[in-house]
């Protein structure tokens, strides 16, 4: 069976409209902007409104990656949402957005795996199109993590913004579209990071609340030592399936999660910062939005040429990573 060559054909992005600097979480919790800044590179991050859902970012990205891509949203047969800040349990954020959207002929649905989650959606969604199930999918990685954030924990607090991203795939001509995907996980470190209460294990109670379960917990140094060696591991992967090598590389695009692992995985590639997209400092780690709203952001900028090899990477909880090359 002979595959359809698949890639990106419009992108776009949305970050909420709120800013939270460093010195405003100064007056929250216990730590200063040079603390932040040095540790990670965050000097801003991106806040939803109040009633401003996952959805609702999803849905202004994905308008703008319509209309880039020259497309409806009655033209898209799949939208892919990954997301760890679904609206709801269910229905899936994904068939809220079909109809916010009025993508009537799509199938939709959620993916979780974090901060991994737009790679492993597009890997999902490029097989659908590849194999001639689907011609148009609608990848979306979008999460409002203001919303499970515990602004009392000064490791955390620091770390996480709002945002959406969202490509619109379809066929591509011969030698473009993405040539390799490399998607893992050690579920043996689930513990590090987390949200223990709200499932099926730890059902909301009063003691879960409490206990703030329902938050974000992060074994700090654990998962940074995890990311620097995945990250550059991961790349590596996904340019040998591709059959390429880092002289290849014209632009990185990593999750935005930490400069520092940013550098090290620049280290690890032999790439110097001109060849990789860097957005941690405006906008922090937004999960599953992170690579998308910086591919988008790229590609307005005017970094992303025809031809270009872009590399995307990224890790999260699960613990999973995802890898992927994609000729432009």
């Amino acid at each position: 069976m002979k595959l359809t060559p698949v890639g990106v054909l419009g992108s776009g992005k949305y970050v909420p409209e709120r800013i939270l600097t460093n010195q405003e979480l100064e007056t929250m919790v216990e730590t200063n902007d040079e603390w932040i800044v040095s540790r990670t590179g965050i000097r801003e991050r991106r806040i939803a409104a109040p009633g401003q859902a996952t959805s609702d970012l999803a849905y202004e990205a994905s308008l703008i990656a319509l209309k880039n891509a020259g497309l409806t949203a009655e033209d898209i047969d799949l939208i892919v949402v990954a997301t760890i800040t679904p609206d709801m349990a269910f229905p899936s954020t994904a068939c809220i957005l079909q109809d916010k959207l009025g993508a009537k002929r799509a199938a939709a649905f959620d993916l979780s795996a974090a901060c991994s989650g737009f790679i492993y959606s597009l890997a999902n969604a490029a097989n659908f199109i590849a194999t001639g199930i689907y011609k148009y999918a609608l990848v979306i990685g979008a999460d409002a993590l203001s919303t499970i954030t515990d602004y009392t924990d000064r490791n955390t607090c620091v770390l996480f913004g709002d945002g959406a991203g969202a490509v619109v795939i379809g066929a591509v001509p011969e030698g473009r579209g993405f040539k390799s995907f490399e998607l893992g996980a050690d579920g043996a470190g689930g513990e590090l990071l987390k949200i223990s209460g709200g499932g099926s294990r730890n059902p909301a109670t009063h003691d879960t609340v409490d206990q703030r379960l329902h938050y974000i917990y992060m074994a700090g140094s654990e998962v940074f030592k995890f990311a620097v060696r995945i990250m550059g591991s991961a790349a590596e992967e996904a340019l040998r399936k591709a059959g390429m090598s880092k002289n290849d590389i014209d632009l990185l695009i990593p999750h935005q999660a930490n400069n520092r692992i940013i550098q090290s995985a620049l280290s690890k590639l032999d790439l110097t910062e001109d060849k990789c997209m860097i957005n941690v400092h405006r906008y922090g780690n937004m999960s599953a939005a992170s690579i998308p709203v910086a591919l988008a952001e790229a590609v307005e900028e005017g970094r992303v040429r025809e031809g270009d090899c872009l590399l995307l990477v990224g890790f999260g909880g699960g613990l999973t990573w995802g890898a992927s090359t994609l000729i432009w």
